[in-house]
């Protein structure tokens, strides 16, 4: 870790969001120092969590938002690690959210030195193991929540496994997603007896996000005017797809139109895509912040608008199934009641094997763009010269999210225990 940290600074000169991060890191042991001095009060319970990044944070938030609501006198910090994280950290309404430092030992000791928490829940599986294991060393309870370990996880293999078993050993409660993320766990030296299967937090998260979406919101009624493909986080391998079929589908349904938001849109990447169409021949799309009437091809050039914007489609497509990124969240879309697709590599998503099964997803079976993108022309046809088909397969995609709601209940009331323990 000491290694890593000395080496930052050189990821920094490559990319200004490794720079800021490693900058607010730096300084966050002060600063969460600083607030405890003058806030904290050791006679209420401190609860604090650590979800790295967004989609973590997504998943411990309905978590947090339920504990604040039945015990109003505890107190709560909230830490991350990806600066992306920061706009949903400030939003949850924690007593104090900062960036986590860097996992040493001094900087573990200084942290519990100033915080004293009655408990460290680690939100999915980023669980830091020098933190862990000196919280549980001074009567910290540490928990996990909204567990998730995919079968191909480089931490059930050598050496990550050995170096982070001392982390997992020290986990007093945690909250699996399914069965056989609770058998992982316990091979990462999580007790048995310590861990519990209540589901995932995200069907409740995004239940809730979605219905919080207004009818006349905005970005709903700019958006709008027309069978619309809303294509979310989506990367170079699936934009050329996406746009390699857009053109198919406009010319045998000329009404058809396109909603696509890269997964960073960047202004580079917002001209990448303007200039991939112009290669293929399709006029070049509107930006969202500029439209002020329904075109065919909407450019998204912002975030944060996804929760919105999927229910303007009648389909949906979601991003990172080409490469190694991975796919991202199926979830969002499903909560609306639109059909799903994405590309060939969704095999370690939960989320996309049910909804396959579920029948409310379609996969490409080909990772090439020109086969990917005649296969995805025709199902996007299908779909929307046939609104009873479309209909049924959002009806399936729907009816697994509202399955899965209850999750975060269930994931408090332990939490609630891990407190109570300590």
């Amino acid at each position: 870790m000491h290694v890593a940290r000395a080496m930052m600074p050189l990821a920094g000169l490559a990319s200004d969001k490794a720079e800021r991060g490693h900058a607010l890191r730096s300084g966050a042991a002060a600063r969460l120092a600083a607030w405890a001095a003058g806030s904290r009060d050791p006679s209420r319970p401190l609860l604090w969590f650590h979800a790295p990044s967004v989609g973590e944070g997504l998943q411990a938030e309905p978590v947090l938002e339920r504990l604040r609501a039945r015990h109003p006198d505890w107190q709560f910090a909230w830490t991350f690690f990806s600066p992306s994280a920061e706009q949903l950290a400030a939003r949850v309404g924690a007593d104090v959210a900062d960036f986590l430092p860097y996992d040493t030992r001094s900087e573990a000791a200084a942290l519990l030195d100033a915080l004293r928490p009655d408990a460290l829940v680690f939100s999915k599986l980023d669980l830091w193991p020098e933190l862990a294991a000196a919280a549980a060393a001074r009567g910290t309870r540490v928990g996990l929540v909204a567990a998730t370990v995919r079968p191909g996880s480089g931490r059930l293999r050598w050496p990550a496994r050995g170096l982070l078993a001392p982390g997992y050993a020290a986990v007093a409660r945690a909250a699996a997603v399914a069965e056989e993320d609770a058998a992982r766990l316990v091979e990462l030296g999580v007790a048995p007896g310590r861990v519990t299967v209540v589901g995932d937090t995200r069907y409740d998260s995004v239940a809730e996000r979605v219905a919080g979406v207004r009818a006349d919101d905005p970005l709903r009624v700019h958006a709008g005017g027309g069978p619309a493909l809303v294509a979310g986080s989506t990367w170079p391998d699936d934009e050329e797809t996406l746009l390699r079929a857009f053109k198919l589908v406009r010319a045998a349904l000329p009404s058809a139109r396109l909603i696509l938001a890269p997964h960073e849109p960047t202004p580079a990447n917002l001209e990448r895509v303007g200039r991939l169409t112009d290669r293929m021949g399709i006029p070049r799309p509107a930006l969202l912040s500029g439209v002020g009437e329904p075109v065919p091809f909407l450019l998204v050039d912002r975030t944060g608008v996804l929760a919105a914007l999927y229910g303007v489609g009648e389909c949906a497509w979601v991003g990172g199934g080409f490469g190694r990124a991975g796919l991202h969240s199926v979830l969002e879309p499903a909560a609306w009641g639109r059909p799903v697709m994405f590309g060939p590599r969704w095999g370690e998503s939960r989320d996309a094997t049910l909804l396959l099964a579920a029948g409310g997803a379609w996969a490409a079976r080909s990772d090439r763009p020109k086969a990917a993108a005649t296969a995805l022309a025709a199902q996007w046809l299908g779909w929307l010269e046939d609104p009873a088909a479309r209909r049924a397969a959002g009806e399936a995609a729907l009816g697994l999210v509202r399955d899965g709601v209850g999750a975060a209940d269930r994931t408090a009331e332990l939490v609630e225990r891990l407190v109570e323990d300590a």
